[in-house]
């Protein structure tokens, strides 16, 4: 994937000196960037922003403000190079959210692995999900490996909610957002309880969440969560709906279809000591029992401890 790095001075003296630096980098693309064209700069939201302090005609801490204030790039990574370096400038700089400050004359080498290492680090970061902040898929199969490796029995849940587009197309997707974060608060709060060590909660994605707990006694956990889940998420509902007891979406022919009200389904996969040798046999027992659970109306879990 190519990274895009912006690199903000008024006179075009720095972009050769990344391009040569980065000349074996192909995956690294550096634009210079005008200060008058900041503005339209940003709205492609760059990998990382680098800023010639002695190269540009505005003053550097309203200029990081200013990116920092931009919605589409609150998060992205900010690198100031510059001749001023007296400990209250480069604190002013800090102070607004900048990730880095380097001092000229710059040493090549150090400027090259600062940016090698900020691009991975936010390479990593993108692998959690922005939403609950969660693990994803990369860090969830790491986390089964290495379960499978060590030999020790452990259980996997597999969570999602139940009629969540339904709910979604009602409630929209700002809400959908909401119900999905009082998911993960609940499954986390719940899983790294003091009575469990050694767990894992992960976000696949969407509405689909799994935790890995120790041991293949987990009955007792599924049914706290589903307890706290059905006992909080009438919040998200209006009186109306939970008087009603279900919602009420248009279908594409425009026709009232009735859906009950969000649920959890929980499938467990109980991994005894040597039962399984890779993750897609996890992961193909879990969509069969994940199944079994979503069949049943209401928030409900099964588990699978065939050997």
């Amino acid at each position: 994937m190519v990274q895009e790095i912006y690199i903000i001075d008024d006179d075009d003296s720095s972009i050769v000196i990344f391009r040569e630096l980065f000349k074996n980098d192909p995956e690294y693309k550096f634009i210079s960037v005008k200060t008058g064209q900041i503005d339209i700069a940003l709205k492609n939201i760059p990998s990382l922003i680098v800023i010639n302090e002695d190269a540009i005609n505005r003053d550097v801490i309203n200029l990081c403000r200013k990116i920092r204030k931009d919605e589409d790039n609150t998060i992205t990574p900010v690198i100031v190079v510059s001749s001023k370096g007296s400990k209250e400038h480069r604190v002013r700089i800090l102070r607004e959210s900048v990730e880095y400050f380097i001092k000229k004359p710059v040493d090549e080498e150090y400027l090259y692995y600062t940016v090698k290492n900020l691009n991975r680090l936010l390479s990593s970061n993108r692998r959690v999900s922005p939403l609950t902040g969660l693990p994803g898929n990369v860090q969830i199969h790491a986390e089964l490996k290495k379960r499978i490796v060590r030999g020790e029995p452990f259980s996997v849940l597999y969570l999602d909610l139940d009629n969540f587009k339904a709910y979604n197309d009602v409630y929209g997707f700002l809400k959908g957002d909401q119900i999905i974060e009082f998911t993960a608060e609940t499954i986390v709060n719940l899983v790294h309880s003091n009575e469990l060590e050694n767990t894992f909660v992960g976000h696949i994605g969407g509405d689909d969440f799994v935790a890995i707990v120790p041991g293949t006694n987990c009955e007792k956990l599924c049914q706290n969560i589903i307890s706290y889940f059905d006992n909080n998420v009438s919040k998200y509902f209006t009186d109306e709906d939970i008087e009603r007891g279900y919602i009420e979406v248009a279908n594409r022919k425009g026709i009232i279809e009735q859906f009950p009200l969000t649920s959890l389904s929980i499938g467990v996969v109980v991994a005894d000591k040597g039962r399984f040798h890779n993750i897609l046999e996890i992961g193909e027992i879990g969509a069969q029992v994940k199944h079994a659970a979503k069949s049943v109306m209401g928030s409900s879990y099964a588990i699978d401890k065939r050997r």
